[in-house]
């Protein structure tokens, strides 16, 4: 330790063993305490940790003072002054001189409000108080940087502003808020950084920042200072999103995984496509596959590292928002898949945040979820529900999205999902309802309604649970109120329906009581029928490849039972690639085969018949309103007849508010059915083909009506009056009256 006469200045009084290791250690709570300015008997105290630093010198107006190198990167000195001046600081290295902002001169950046609202777990902007937000303190632009870790020791920034080497850069302890907070001067959008934690055994851990709104592209694993420049353009979809109940409108959903949809290209140029692409199919909704970053592309992003981050494989957090913004200015919803059931086990990211089970329970039974590997969230804790529920309203406030599916609710609400007798603790009461995690969808559900007009939540939610689409002040008859989703996927009429056109047609009577037991249900719930991402993949065969027969039966199938679903009551959802009836598996690595389009190839017709059936069925669907009006009550629906199983046939009626009907009739047999006679409302004259899956222009038969079909004062299915119809084979047929 050198101590050279310096002239005005005298040495410091010098730090304690006990607190000057604590400081250079990165284990101190306060070291604004032991750096910067203090006034002192005699003068005012300046002290600068600046390691590899060779001198230090305090400068302002008249002054310029070399301080007294104490070691280890320490430099400090009493100078004669009365009051704390506006002071810099010179830093000399070997190779540079610079004049910098003495980051330890400033009080706290975060206040009071922020703090209690933290504290309480009810901080509806938490990416405003936590995180590296740049920002101007005292007058000096910098970035403050604030993280909850309340078991750690220490922490310290590390970035590329300091050669990730984070000794000089100690943060400072907010009280029992669990808050780390330090501001620096001069540091600005697109610095890179970390915390660096010293865990309470003393060993230390490099993370990312939770709260983190950029990151670096995977496989690098640090956060960057993000600042939106974004300028939105799409005031008048936000203002008109909510003029009508989603329930109450029409609603199809394209669903798409960004990365492979079409691989390689960036948000701003699938803001190029996308949008054009699913306005000509006709979607009123695209759904996005996890788009929060993730290390792992195989996981599909459904195993979340950056959960306030978009990822950063296909470009910059303004990069998506242009993407949003053109889905809207082509009239498209911007759905989300949110991922609030688990995180993975990286040792920069949440597991073990600061040493100790922190966003995860403390029983290792109950963190670690049994079938992905992956950790659970602790619903309990105040501050990570609260990280959360900020977190869905951070997606639809930052980047205007229009509706969040949750994802995996089920794994959330039970505690004993996936576990067996003596593998989980049942909850107060001696239930498996894990009661956290119901309080916390409900408030999730509550404050995105609340604050966000116009977003829909959607519940993946494979279970019974009784009122997922209820609202939260209304108690059902198991004791709870309703969770507070919008919607919910019905993952019983996606499953029943596919065993049953999956089977043989001589095979299908046996099988009619899946295709109609969904009604026996269908108004429990605000009901999407889904044929998502998950059917189509790791062997469960691409939607036309699980039909039986040859090729020209499989591909009827397909274009019957999207007649089928779209007239079904409930919303529609179908996975990219299943539009042209792709006959491959879905893979992330090469996403669909858009070279079966390709008007050189032999088939391309054959696919191209049926994208253009999902166009006319998304059109014919948008323009009737008895197909979406009335989706959630009884009275848009009756049976015509839903027990012909020897005929393989379905038929019913759909009503919109006024009562005006849509007749929809499905034949799943290989044989055109003469003469079928239909029981209809007898004050309509006539009906006209409305829409036919065996059009010629689909890759059909052509057995078609192109004239009206009387009615005639036939009984029939329990009505006075009928029509007689031909049943073109494996398709599904659309009437209205005319």
């Amino acid at each position: 330790m050198r101590r050279r006469a310096r002239r005005g200045v005298r040495p410091a009084e010098p730090l304690g063993d006990e607190e000057r290791g604590r400081l250079l250690g990165g284990s101190h709570h306060d070291p604004h305490a032991l750096l910067g300015a203090h006034p002192v008997p005699g003068g005012v105290a300046f002290r600068a940790l600046r390691p590899f630093a060779r001198s230090v010198a305090v400068t302002g107006a008249g002054l310029r003072a070399e301080l007294y190198d104490e070691g280890d990167g320490l430099f400090a000195g009493v100078l004669p002054l009365r009051e704390i001046p506006d002071y810099r600081l010179l830093v000399t290295y070997d190779d540079a001189e610079l004049e910098l902002q003495d980051p330890y001169r400033f009080l706290p950046a975060l206040g009071d409000l922020d703090l209690h609202l933290v504290r309480e777990g009810r901080h509806e902007e938490l990416w405003r108080a936590l995180g590296a937000v740049p920002m101007t303190h005292g007058g000096v632009p910098g970035t403050r940087f604030t993280v909850w870790a309340p078991n750690a020791r220490g922490v310290r920034v590390a970035g590329d502003f300091n050669y990730w080497d984070a000794t000089g850069h100690p943060m400072r302890s907010l009280g029992a808020s669990g808050v780390w907070e330090l501001f620096l001067p001069g540091i600005g959008e697109g610095a890179l950084y970390k915390f660096q934690i010293t865990r309470p055994d003393g060993s230390y851990t490099l993370r990312a920042d939770p709260m983190a709104r950029r990151t670096e592209a995977p496989p690098a694993t640090a956060s960057i200072v993000d600042v939106t420049h974004h300028v939105w353009r799409d005031e008048e979809w936000m203002a008109r999103r909510s003029a009508t109940p989603v329930h109450e409108a029409p609603f199809s959903v394209y669903e798409v995984h960004l990365p492979s949809w079409r691989p390689g290209l960036s948000y701003r140029q699938l803001a190029d496509q996308l949008p054009a692409y699913v306005k000509d199919l006709g979607f009123t909704h695209v759904e996005l596959m996890p788009v929060a970053e993730h290390p792992f592309g195989g996981s599909w992003g459904y195993q979340v590292t950056g959960f306030y981050a978009p990822t950063a494989r296909l470009g910059t957090p303004d990069d998506f928002r242009y993407l949003v913004d053109a889905l809207h200015a082509a009239g498209i919803g911007v759905l989300m898949d949110w991922v609030p059931a688990h995180f993975p086990r990286d040792d920069w990211a949440l597991a073990e945040f600061d040493g100790r089970p922190l966003y995860e329970p403390e029983d290792p039974r109950r963190a670690a979820h049994p079938d992905w590997g992956t950790l659970e969230f602790d619903y309990g804790r105040t501050e990570v529900r609260n990280f959360l529920v900020a977190n869905a309203v951070h997606w639809c406030q930052e980047f205007h999205i229009d509706g969040l599916r949750v994802d995996a609710v089920a794994s959330m609400l039970y505690l004993d999902y996936s576990r067996e007798p003596g593998q989980w603790t049942p909850n107060v009461h001696g239930g498996r309802e894990n009661l956290d995690a119901v309080a916390f969808l409900q408030e999730m559900n509550a404050t995105v309604y609340r604050r966000c007009p116009g977003v829909v939540t959607i519940a993946e939610e494979s279970t019974a649970w009784d009122g997922v689409t209820r609202a939260t002040h209304h108690v059902g008859p198991g004791g709870f109120g309703g969770l507070g989703f919008g919607l919910k996927w019905n993952m019983g009429w996606m499953h029943d329906s596919l065993v049953y056109v999956s089977k043989e047609p001589v095979h299908r009577k046996y099988h009619h009581g899946e295709m109609t037991f969904s009604m026996i249900y269908a108004y429990s719930e605000n009901y999407v029928l889904p044929i998502s991402h998950d059917e189509v993949v790791h062997g469960k065969r691409s939607l036309v490849s699980k039909m039986p027969g040859d090729w020209w039966q499989r591909r009827a199938t397909h274009r019957a039972y999207l007649g089928f679903m779209w007239a079904h009551p409930g919303k529609q959802l179908l996975f990219m690639g299943q539009e042209f009836a792709q006959g491959a598996e879905w893979s992330e690595s090469h996403g669909p085969d858009w070279w079966l389009l390709d008007p050189s190839y032999s088939a391309e017709a054959d696919h191209r018949g049926v994208r253009d059936l999902v166009r006319d069925l998304n059109a014919a669907y948008r323009a009737e309103p008895a197909l979406w009006q009335r989706d959630t009550v009884p009275e848009g629906f009756e049976w015509v007849d839903g027990d012909a199983s020897e005929d393989n046939v379905f038929a019913f009626l759909r009503y919109d508010a006024e009562g005006s009907p849509l007749l929809a009739v499905s034949n799943f047999s290989p044989v055109v059915r003469h003469g079928y006679t239909l029981g209809v409302p007898a004050r309509y004259t006539a009906w006209g083909e409305y829409l036919n899956t065996d059009a010629e222009r689909y890759g059909g038969g052509g057995v078609t009506h192109p004239d009206p079909v009387k009615t005639e004062a036939v009984r029939s299915h329990g009505r006075p009056a009928s029509v007689t119809v031909t049943l073109p084979p494996l398709a599904t047929v659309w009437f209205r009256p005319v």
